[in-house]
């Protein structure tokens, strides 16, 4: 036997293989025309009207006493603070908002976080050992990295973040007066 015949013996028995797996799988899966479909029926009694969910969380979701986010900073400063129109802000849970841009441009994003999180922000990057620069008159205590301020008010920690496609180093004032700003309304 020469190889030309070998292989084209075992192209043979290879295609006939793949086309009987085929034919097998085909015939595994498809339904059985003998073998009618199980019915079921089911009843649903309604004994009282489902309240509707919420949209998004709002303060009304909010624990007694818990920071509301987006009540720190409102739409028109995280516009001013972006130098861009912003969508309304979004509630992620009571203690956190977000401001984002459309999304045709310019990349531009204002996030507000309260409470745990944004201490847990501060932890994360203190860990990682961003630079951080003391912001005096702010709340009990203040700290400004790269397009983040973090203030302590009252025992609560609030974090704003900044993203913008500029030099964070023009960030910076005008992140800290509204840091100053969010801090007078805890």
């Amino acid at each position: 036997m020469n190889s030309r015949s070998v292989r084209a013996r075992l192209f043979r028995w290879a295609t006939a293989l793949s086309l009987t797996t085929g034919a097998l799988a085909t015939a595994a899966c498809g339904a059985s025309a003998a073998s009618p479909a199980p019915t079921a029926t089911v009843t649903v009694t309604v004994t009282e009207e489902p309240a509707a969910a919420p949209s998004t969380p709002d303060a009304a979701a909010a624990p007694a006493g818990a920071v509301v986010a987006c009540e720190l900073v409102t739409h028109e400063e995280a516009e001013k603070l972006a130098g861009t129109p912003l969508g309304d802000g979004v509630a992620g849970d009571p203690s956190s908002c977000r401001y984002t841009g459309p999304p045709t441009g310019p990349t531009a994003q204002v996030e507000v976080y309260a409470g745990d999180g944004a201490k847990k922000i501060l932890d994360i990057d203190r860990s990682l050992k961003h630079k951080f620069t003391e912001v005096p008159g702010v709340g009990d205590e203040a700290h400004y990295e790269d397009n983040m301020v973090f203030f302590l008010k009252s025992g609560t920690w609030v974090g704003i973040r900044l993203v913008l496609l500029n030099d964070p180093a023009a960030n910076r004032k005008p992140m800290e007066e509204l840091a100053a700003t969010a801090a007078g309304r805890l």
